[in-house]
């Protein structure tokens, strides 16, 4: 924001005024409210009145210091509360949805209805003219516009992929909201803080100017309406509060745009590489030990080897004519320790429904059921946020399907890797342990990687970086929905690879949803294949390749290409000319 000439002139002209403010009693000459018959109507520039005097005889400049500070206590008042209560209820409300999001929605068009300033007024016997009390109301008044501004800001940013990312990952609703999703809604918000700000400094000064408050505390109102009162004879009286009040709302408007501007796009100063990059080995023990267990059932499940296990899942979505269409229909599976179990179909089929709903990743308004689903050994629902999020980033973990789009590109890779542990240890042990699995995931340069915005590094590395913080906690089983589908073919090879030797490595059982019956051979020892929401078949791997026994797995294994097969169907006939004009 300091390189921008425009706002650095209105934080330099903001900061200045502010100042003056604060240093009063060092400033002023005279009591703001000491009255001397002599100086009446004293020009601007004299000895002892550096702004003149008012018709009463008042000191203009000692009136102005003291009105600066009625003016910006006015603006962070009226602004704060209006920007506290709308933000936190703008969250809640576009987050959470359903009937939280009606209730307050109502609730807060309710409070649009009424006009803030005529209440205000209305109320002014109430608080007694004391203006702290008049501007916390018109806050409270005026914060359903930005309860509004918020809500539809969250609606548009919870669904990212980042953000279900950070669910996966273990944190809570609060942790989300406060640093994912406010953090991506900043700039509006800070905009309209400004304008609130303005707009509170410009009411309080409008009801001093109708006197609408103490005669004993100088305003610019009250003094702009003593001004008025002789303007015809001193006009240059009302120049002063005019100006000061110009001057503050202009340079707050200036400042915030720029800063908002600077928050979208920081103009980062490149550091200096490193020649080297010293990385600590991995330390099974700490690693380990800060993955937050899910208790005696999961070490049950985990000694008879079976992590995930679902029976007759559904999944419904609402439609217009108050019906349900299911895209999940009776789906079971399972899981063991070590083994990766891979779900494969069309586009359509209902793979990362599937999938998605053991997350428990599904829009608020899909209906999810089934007769039993377990993970590590312990029953959940989709419904159970709490059980779902306690399990996330320890029991189970998920690779995604679009590197770059989980990754939020308002923070760096390293501060969103370590993130989900430092619950369990030290934000320097959180740093060594990703960089070391960064080198563990083949990133040549791990330090330079760790330091790096989510644009800064390449989809092949992204991906790498997912899979790295998915087993950064040492899941027991790993979701992994379509990993190799964004990378061209020469890392989608390299990230099997990478994810059959972890898998190894780390003993986890992995969920693999993918349309690539090629990836299938290649990594798991067992199939599911889906169609329509449905399951075909399953079975071990070499059982189904060589012996499919429905005709829809025939069609897909027909469908993997090699280098011994070629194109027998004859190619398509030249449009006519007709056909080519038509088409022109």
């Amino acid at each position: 924001m300091l390189r921008n000439p425009l706002g650095l002139g209105a934080l330099v002209l903001l900061t200045a005024v502010v100042m003056l403010g604060l240093l009063e009693p060092v400033l002023s000459a005279h009591d703001p409210n000491f009255s001397s018959l002599t100086a009446v109507n004293t020009p601007p520039f004299s000895p002892d009145y550096l702004l003149g005097a008012d018709q009463y005889g008042r000191d203009i400049w000692s009136r102005s210091l003291v009105a600066i500070n009625v003016s910006v206590i006015s603006g962070l008042l009226g602004a704060g509360v209006a920007v506290s209560i709308g933000t936190v209820f703008g969250l809640i409300s576009g987050y959470v949805a359903k009937r939280t999001d009606a209730a307050l929605s109502w609730l807060f068009n309710l409070v649009m209805t009424f006009p803030a300033l005529i209440l205000v007024m209305i109320l002014y016997p109430i608080t007694g003219g004391d203006y702290k009390i008049m501007m916390g109301v018109f806050g409270i008044f005026i914060s359903a516009g930005i309860f509004r501004l918020v809500r539809n800001l969250v609606l548009g940013v919870r669904n990212e992929l980042y953000v279900d990312a950070a669910r996966v990952a273990g944190l809570s609703n609060v942790r989300i909201l406060s640093r994912h999703v406010l953090y991506a809604v900043r700039g509006p918000i800070i905009i309209a803080s400004a304008f609130l700000a303005v707009a509170s400094i410009g009411i309080q000064a409008g009801l001093a100017f109708l006197g609408l408050g103490s005669s004993q505390l100088p305003s610019f109102g009250l003094m702009a309406g003593a001004a008025f009162l002789n303007i015809y004879q001193h006009p240059i009286q009302m120049l002063w509060p005019s100006l000061f009040l110009a001057v503050m709302t202009g340079a707050l408007v200036m400042l915030a745009n720029a800063y908002r501007d600077s928050l979208a796009a920081p103009n980062a100063v490149p550091k200096k590489p490193r020649t080297h990059t010293v990385v600590p080995p991995i330390e099974e023990t700490g690693a380990t030990d800060s993955a937050a267990s899910i208790d005696g059932n999961q070490d049950q499940a985990r000694s008879k080897g079976n992590l995930l296990t679902v029976r007759n899942l559904r999944v419904e979505y609402p439609q217009a004519d108050g019906t349900y269409r299911s895209v999940v229909k009776g789906v079971s599976l399972d899981v063991n320790l070590g083994e990766v179990v891979g779900v494969v179909g069309e586009s359509g089929s209902g793979k990362t429904q599937t999938a998605f709903s053991i997350l428990g990743l599904l829009p608020r308004q899909a209906r999810v059921s089934a007769d039993l689903l377990e993970i590590a050994g312990e029953p959940i629902s989709a419904q159970d946020d709490r059980t779902l999020r306690r399990m996330r980033g320890s029991a189970l973990a998920y690779i995604p399907q679009e590197p770059m789009s989980n990754l939020d590109p308002s923070f760096t890779v390293g501060s969103q890797l370590i993130e989900p542990l430092t619950a369990g240890m030290s934000k320097k042990e959180a740093r060594a342990t990703i960089l070391a699995l960064l080198a563990r995931v083949g990133i040549p340069d791990p330090l330079r990687t760790f330091k790096s915005y989510p644009h800064q590094i390449s989809g092949g590395m992204a991906q790498r970086v997912l899979i790295a913080g998915a087993v950064s906690s040492r899941p027991k089983l790993l979701i992994a929905d379509e990993p190799t589908t964004a990378l061209d073919v020469t890392v989608q090879a390299e990230i099997l690879d990478l994810l059959r030797d972890l898998q190894g490595e780390f003993g986890m059982g992995v969920l693999l949803v993918t349309h690539n019956f090629g990836v299938v051979a290649d990594l798991c020892n067992r199939v599911v294949v889906m169609k329509d929401g449905e399951m075909v078949e399953s079975g071990d791997v070499r059982s189904i390749f060589h012996a499919p026994s429905k005709e829809y797995t025939q069609q897909l294994i027909a469908a993997i290409l090699d280098e011994n097969t070629t194109r027998s169907d004859p190619p398509a006939a030249a449009p006519s000319a007709l056909n080519k004009e038509h088409a022109r």
